[in-house]
C-alpha cells in the first residue's frame, strides 16, 4: 500500500471510528510500521488539517474529534488507486460506446484521472488500450441534437422536434415532455409524454431532428405510471403486457440463459432433463422472437400458441428463402 492509501484508509478508519483506534489495529490496516504510521498521522493532521486526537502511553490510539470528524473531509479527490482505475474504465466504457457524443465533455475528467494514477503509480502511461469496448447495433448519434434532449430532460422542459420513424419512413412533428433518457442496446431512446397523443411514448433519439426546447415546464409523469408503461413489458416497445411467454432452452444453452437478465420481472425453472424454461412478459412480440431465434435449435416456444405460431411462420419463411437458388 502506497502513502496515499495510507493516507486515505486511515482517514476512512477514523472517521468511522466511535471510539479511539488502538495503534496496533491501525498498522495491521494500513499494513506498515509503527514509525510510518506516526509520519502519516503527523501529515494528516499539520499538512491536511485533520482534527486527530491522540492518546499516549502504552495504548496509544487516535480518533477523530467529536463533532470536528463529521465535519472533515480530505480536500481534492481522495480514491484507491483501484477506486480510480474502475472510474477510468467506466470512462472508457462511455466514450467507446456513442463515440463523440460526451467525449468532449469528458476528456479532462479522463484526463485528471489519468493524472492521479500516474501520480500514485510509477508514472507511465496507463496502457488504456487494454480496457476493451465492443458495441453492437450501434447507430449513428448526432452530438448536438444528443446534447439538446439530455439537457430538456434535465432542466424539465417541453421539447419540440421533428421525427422520422423507421418502421414507416415516416416524418412527424412533436411537442413533449420528457420523462427519461433511456441507453438500450447500445442505443440511446427517448421516453416522453406526447402531447399530441395524450400518451405515453418512446422515441429513438438517432431519430430525432432538430430538437428545440421550450420555455414551458415538461409534464412529469408519476414513477409507476411510466413503469407500468415502459417496463413492464419485454424490451423497448412500451404498453402493458398483453401476455407471458414461456421459453424452453435445452440443457446445452440453459448454461446461459439461467445466468441471464431478460426482464426485471422474468421467472426461471431448471427442469428434471436438465432444460430451462424462463417465463417472462410481452406487450409487442417483435424484439422477444428476434432474441429467440438467436438460439436457434436450442430454444423452442412453449406458451402462449399465439406467440409460438408466430416463431413458425419465421422460421418457414426463412426457411423459404434458403430454398431459393442464388441469383
Amino acid at each position: 500500500m502506497d502513502r496515499y492509501e495510507r493516507i486515505l484508509t486511515l482517514h476512512r478508519l477514523l472517521k468511522s471510528a466511535h471510539y479511539p483506534v488502538p495503534l496496533p489495529r491501525l498498522m495491521d490496516e494500513l499494513e506498515c510500521s509503527r514509525a510510518t504510521l506516526y509520519r502519516d498521522v503527523a501529515f494528516l493532521r499539520d499538512a491536511l488539517g485533520a482534527p486527530i486526537e491522540s492518546a499516549g502511553g502504552d495504548h496509544a490510539a487516535f480518533r477523530y474529534e467529536q463533532g470536528e470528524g463529521e465535519r472533515f473531509e480530505l480536500p481534492g479527490l481522495w480514491l484507491t488507486s483501484d477506486e480510480l482505475a474502475a472510474l477510468l474504465a467506466l470512462n472508457e466504457l462511455i466514450s467507446r460506446s456513442g463515440p463523440g457524443v460526451l467525449a468532449g465533455a469528458l476528456a479532462p475528467f479522463k484526463a485528471r484521472i489519468e493524472h492521479l494514477l500516474s501520480d500514485q503509480g510509477s508514472g507511465k502511461a496507463l496502457p488504456i488500450e487494454r480496457i476493451r469496448v465492443i458495441s453492437w447495433g450501434e447507430r449513428k448519434l448526432d452530438q448536438q441534437v444528443f446534447r439538446t434532449v439530455a439537457g430538456a430532460v434535465l432542466e424539465r422542459k417541453q421539447l419540440r422536434f421533428r421525427y422520422r420513424a423507421r418502421t414507416t419512413n415516416a416524418d412527424s412533428r412533436r411537442t413533449v415532455s420528457p420523462q427519461q433518457l433511456t441507453h438500450y442496446r447500445d442505443n440511446w431512446y427517448l421516453d416522453v409524454w406526447d402531447h399530441d397523443r395524450e400518451a405515453l411514448r418512446s422515441f429513438a433519439v438517432d431519430r430525432i431532428v432538430e430538437p428545440q426546447a421550450q420555455d414551458t415546464t415538461a409534464r412529469d409523469v408519476p414513477e409507476n405510471e411510466l413503469n407500468d408503461m415502459l417496463a413492464s413489458s419485454y424490451g423497448i416497445f412500451a404498453g402493458k403486457p398483453k401476455a407471458w411467454a414461456t421459453v424452453r432452452f435445452s440443457e446445452h444453452a440453459a448454461r446461459w440463459v439461467a445466468d441471464e437478465h431478460w426482464h426485471s420481472q422474468q421467472k426461471g425453472e431448471w427442469l428434471s432433463d436438465g432444460k430451462y424454461e424462463l417465463k417472462l412478459p410481452y406487450s409487442n412480440s417483435k424484439e422477444l422472437l428476434m432474441d429467440v431465434l438467436k438460439y436457434g435449435p436450442d430454444a423452442e416456444i412453449i406458451a402462449p400458441i399465439s406467440l409460438r405460431e408466430e416463431m413458425k411462420i419465421m422460421l418457414d419463411l426463412a426457411l423459404g428463402a434458403y430454398r431459393q437458388p442464388l441469383r
